[in-house]
């Protein structure tokens, strides 16, 4: 086909912002080429506030023909958890017809190259990046995302991602050299003399699984992964976030078109209700790489039975934040407050478990109770979310019925701390908005241990008195190491107990934040500069992003000649 865009435009035009994200990487200094303020857009095609809102408008109820082989049907039911129908319908894929229409163009996707493939994949992030406020919006009503949230991370931050897999990727490639002449001295003979080509070769289709909360911002990084390494993507949604992945394989299919590959290389498998097409999917033998974010249950499944497919999973895991003790007690309630509340709790970062001394702990205030520590924070969430048109701003709203359900039932397992209220949306009266609940535990009590003990996803937390700070750490290690953790977060002015709970991360491969008491919170992670998990633990088998996120997502071939 002929290419509109031609790769030596596309190096002139993305090489610079190649360069230094390879540099960031490099250095985990901070940078991102996308803006995180929505006025930053509206300039040089990008679309304004008003024209992403219109263009999101636009969408409802209609069919988002992505011109795919193979569609046998139209599926969609998309409800926004802010009480709307979207409307929109997606083609759905006869998958014998489609996965081979996916391997055709994979030859000559293949034979372009780290670097061609890598600009590619800048062209696709700079257009979805044009068009972020309508992302934007995409996301908040398949996610329940507050606005800002869905512009931020399911624009700027999710699209770091991605270019931060295709870095990562890069690096990768580029590690062996494309040619190289090999001489061995052999004496008084003529030495051997080879020439030996080297060739990144994909591992075949791969299958990314999208998730309901952040379907762009845990779905680019596997995405854009497999694709700059060669490889074709086919794109499962989840049911209930289709539309801002659809958006997604739609500007990709453009992107490739244009630039002279099959536009086939990416498509879109949306599923009529109920079909559940995942496990089917998986189990194809054209399916050899498996990005995965969401339950435990399902993770688990697809690594023991997709054996043909290199699986990358995130899961979920226990959340745990030590609290010992502090030189600055308003701010560590302010942060975890905020901690807790954001987005209502639904991120795999959320803090789930405080572990707080029995005896209480030691602060700038002098010394504080279990029970004034617990009352504290609740005075402080309740601060926080005490008016209701902040609270929406921050809370979003409740993704599904299930995470309402947990929310209801964590009433029960214990003393509550700071009871759950419910909070109407002026904009959206059918939104659930609530706020966090915190439940109160005994460590020591084995009764409570399967409520602490087990991912309650949403906005409930456990204060779970300890006996000591050694004991805190040694149910640190068991939590991270039965259950898993994305992250762990620890307050301490004591530098041994500072040293016994990094011993524990280091050893169990959690990744640890000490002493928040800013405007950096434990459920956030920087791109090119955090890792998000560390595939070391039962939370997740990957990280996002490193070296082993993209080396096994193709394989080096050589060809050898004699000189």
């Amino acid at each position: 086909m002929t290419a509109a865009l031609s790769a030596h435009e596309l190096i002139a035009r993305h090489r610079s912002t190649l360069d230094q994200a390879l540099e960031a990487i490099r250095t985990r200094a901070y940078w991102s080429p996308h803006p995180e303020h929505p006025k930053a857009y509206g300039e040089n095609g990008s679309l304004d506030m008003a024209a992403g809102k219109a263009a999101f408008d636009a969408l409802l109820g209609s069919r988002l023909d992505l011109g795919q082989p193979g569609t046998d049907d139209w599926v969609g039911g998309e409800t926004s958890p802010y009480g709307i129908d979207l409307g929109v319908t997606y083609p759905h894929a006869d998958l014998d017809v489609l996965l081979p229409a996916m391997k055709a163009g994979q030859r000559a996707w293949r034979d372009a190259g780290a670097e061609q493939r890598a600009v590619v994949c800048l062209e696709i992030l700079k257009r979805i990046s044009d068009r972020t406020h309508e992302f934007a919006h995409a996301v908040m009503h398949t996610s329940g995302q507050a606005f800002m949230m869905a512009f931020q991370a399911g624009g700027p931050h999710a699209q770091d991602r991605g270019l931060e897999a295709v870095a990562y990727a890069y690096v990768e490639q580029v590690r062996t050299p494309d040619n190289a002449e090999w001489t061995k001295p052999q004496g008084k003979r003529d030495p051997l003399a080879m020439n030996k080509q080297f060739t990144p070769v994909p591992r075949g289709i791969a299958l990314m699984i999208g998730c309901n909360t952040f379907p762009t911002w845990n779905g680019y990084p596997g995405l854009f992964a497999s694709l700059a390494t060669g490889n074709a993507v086919l794109v499962k949604p989840h049911p209930r976030a289709v539309l801002p992945l659809a958006l997604t394989v739609q500007v990709a299919r453009e992107v490739l078109a244009e630039t002279g590959f099959d536009p086939n290389l990416v498509a879109l498998a949306a599923e009529r209700p109920g079909e559940g097409i995942a496990k089917t999917l998986a189990l194809r033998p054209e399916i050899r790489i498996i990005d995965y974010t969401g339950s435990t249950e399902f993770g688990d499944w697809l690594e023991a039975n997709a054996r043909q497919a290199q699986v990358y999973t995130e899961k979920a895991g226990v959340n745990t934040v030590v609290v010992h003790s502090t030189s600055d007690y308003k701010g560590m309630l302010a942060n975890l407050a905020f901690s807790l509340s954001l987005y209502s709790g639904q991120m795999c970062t959320t803090p789930q478990n405080l572990l707080v001394p029995r005896e209480g702990i030691s602060t700038d205030q002098g010394p504080k109770s279990y029970d004034e520590v617990v009352a504290d924070l609740a005075q402080s969430v309740d601060g926080l979310l005490g008016d209701d048109a902040r609270a929406n701003a921050l809370l979003g709203a409740i993704v599904n019925p299930d995470v309402k359900a947990r929310l209801e039932a964590a009433a029960g397992l214990g003393e509550v701390a700071l009871a759950s209220r419910e909070i109407t949306n002026p904009d959206f009266p059918g939104a659930v908005v609530r706020t966090p609940v915190i439940v109160k535990l005994d460590g020591a009590k084995p009764d409570d241990e399967a409520a602490y003990m087990s991912e309650c996803f949403g906005p409930v937390s456990f204060a779970v008195a300890v006996d000591s700070a050694e004991d805190a750490a040694e149910l640190l290690r068991r939590t991270v190491r039965e259950k898993g953790a994305m992250t762990v977060g620890a307050y301490t002015t004591d530098p041994e107990v500072e040293q016994a709970v990094q011993e524990v991360c280091l050893e169990e491969a959690a990744q640890l934040s000490l002493n928040l008491t800013g405007g950096v919170y434990v459920n956030q992670t920087a791109a090119f500069s955090d890792f998000h998990g560390s595939g070391g633990n039962p939370a997740a088998s990957a990280a996002l992003c490193d070296g082993a996120f993209v080396a096994n997502r193709f394989r080096v071939v050589e060809v050898r000649r004699d000189a």
